[in-house]
């Protein structure tokens, strides 16, 4: 058994305190008090890694099950479409990788760039885009992108400097892949979450609806970000005809493209399109998507076994994924949300609704740079926001609170803010100082792309 360390020992401790003068039947005290005991004790558990996040999990359950809910209701949670999306994209995301398309369609268009190493940045970007449409794991993104690129300018490199180029390629996977997975509705866990709660406060949210409030302000960022990039680290000239020569010798290893390769690039084109047109059909994202899953496994249009197919499954995930719906209906049964959101109103005391996003926006900013778990942070931010957007009734809450996600996904300036992160970080094509530089520009346009999609796009063509 591992033994615990020092700091985890006093986090859990902690943690124990807390459910002890909280929860004991010989102290009084509130439901709105209890829950946020709750929020705070899995919180501790969750970011301080005292337990594996899906034993944690198991913890909030039977806190939850015991204290507020009845068991049944906590089991409910596993039911939810929302989960069952997020089971099913992973299937689909394993096969894609699995056939060898995903790296087929990296180096594809990657070689569009035709040996320009600005365009090599441009398509890397685009390259993030798409990968969103099949992969619903940044963290997977991020390995396949980061594996395919470091080939690339390692090749590059015998023949000549490409530190600002490498630098662009890897800081831009950093920033790009947590946006990148916002634009449609399966492109990540937290994007999932955010999905699956802001549908079920408003009509008519769809797949299809989502793309389009979420798509023109990222691929905005996109083109200012490229354009940033040029400016504080120019990419160095190379050798072009050298730079398609490598993109087409890895293409001309992988050979034409296989069987399994057509048979999932049918079914993810089948899948993405029912996505789109769910308002013709009527069946929901989370059916289609497990439709497509089934697909891979089936005689005939199958490109793999059952045995093989659930290890591809992220079974932690979806444990940790229904744990975090759990805690936030919890928050918003007890009303707590509504406490912390009257708490934060009072406190910044603003009539200005303006002034109340820009705050809000920054308050995200500022607090997402101790959140690793960008979905554990949701879980609190988007009810909250919520409740506040619903203080301010001639204000529609939906676009604050996609405001407040789209600035709570990124992580601009630390090392430390998510997986991503740290695996282009482990490369070494760039310091610390490198993402902060480029980072803190990147964060002041971000904020601004935000704040244009709250009071210009959104308003103005869906209002």
């Amino acid at each position: 058994m591992k033994v615990m360390t020092k700091k985890k020992k006093l986090l859990f401790n902690f943690s124990v305190l807390l459910y002890i003068l909280t929860f004991s039947p010989l102290v009084e005290t509130t439901e709105v008090l209890r829950a946020i005991a709750c929020l705070i004790i899995i919180q501790v558990l969750w970011i301080g890694g005292v337990f594996p996040l899906a034993f944690s999990s198991l913890l909030l359950m039977l806190l939850l099950s015991v204290h507020f809910f009845t068991y049944e209701e906590t089991l409910s949670y596993f039911a939810s479409e929302i989960v069952w999306l997020l089971f099913s994209t992973f299937i689909l995301a394993g096969a894609f990788i699995e056939s060898g398309l995903a790296s087929r369609l990296s180096l594809k268009l990657l070689s569009l760039s035709k040996g320009s190493s600005r365009l090599l940045v441009f398509f890397s970007f685009v390259l993030m885009f798409i990968l969103s449409l099949f992969i619903p794991s940044n963290v997977g993104k991020a390995s396949l992108v980061s594996s395919v690129l470091d080939s690339i300018i390692k090749h590059l490199e015998t023949m000549g400097s490409v530190e600002k180029l490498a630098k662009s390629l890897f800081v831009g996977l950093t920033l790009i892949v947590p946006i990148s997975g916002a634009v449609v509705a399966t492109g990540a866990s937290s994007t999932l979450y955010a999905y699956g709660l802001l549908g079920d406060m408003t009509e008519g949210l769809d797949y299809m609806r989502w793309i389009l409030y979420m798509g023109p302000p990222i691929v905005i960022f996109l083109l200012l970000l490229f354009l940033l990039f040029l400016v504080v680290f120019p990419p160095e000239p190379i050798d072009g005809a050298e730079l398609e020569r490598v993109l087409d010798q890895k293409l001309l290893a992988l050979g034409h493209m296989s069987r399994n390769e057509w048979k999932i690039l049918t079914i993810l084109g089948l899948t993405v399109v029912l996505w789109m047109t769910g308002s013709l059909h009527g069946f929901s994202v989370s059916l289609v998507a497990l439709f497509g899953a089934v697909l891979t496994v089936l005689p005939v249009t199958g490109i793999w076994q059952w045995e093989i197919a659930k290890k591809k499954i992220g079974w932690d995930l979806l444990l940790f994924f229904a744990a975090t719906l759990m805690l936030s209906s919890m928050l918003i049964k007890t009303e707590a949300v509504k406490w912390f959101a009257s708490q934060l109103i009072n406190w910044l005391s603003m009539d200005s609704y303006f002034l109340m996003v820009f705050s809000l926006l920054l308050i995200t900013a500022l607090l997402r740079l101790f959140f690793v778990n960008v979905l554990g942070f949701l879980t609190i931010m988007l009810p909250v926001t919520l409740a506040i957007g619903e203080a301010f009734p001639a204000h529609d809450p939906l676009y604050l609170s996609m405001g407040v996600f789209l600035m709570g996904i990124p992580g601009f300036v630390l090392i430390t803010q998510s997986p991503i992160h740290l695996i282009s970080y482990e490369y070494g094509y760039f310091t610390k100082r490198d993402l902060l530089r480029l980072g803190s520009s990147a964060f002041v346009i971000w904020l601004f792309v935000v704040l244009a999609s709250i009071y210009g796009y959104w308003i103005l063509f869906y209002s």
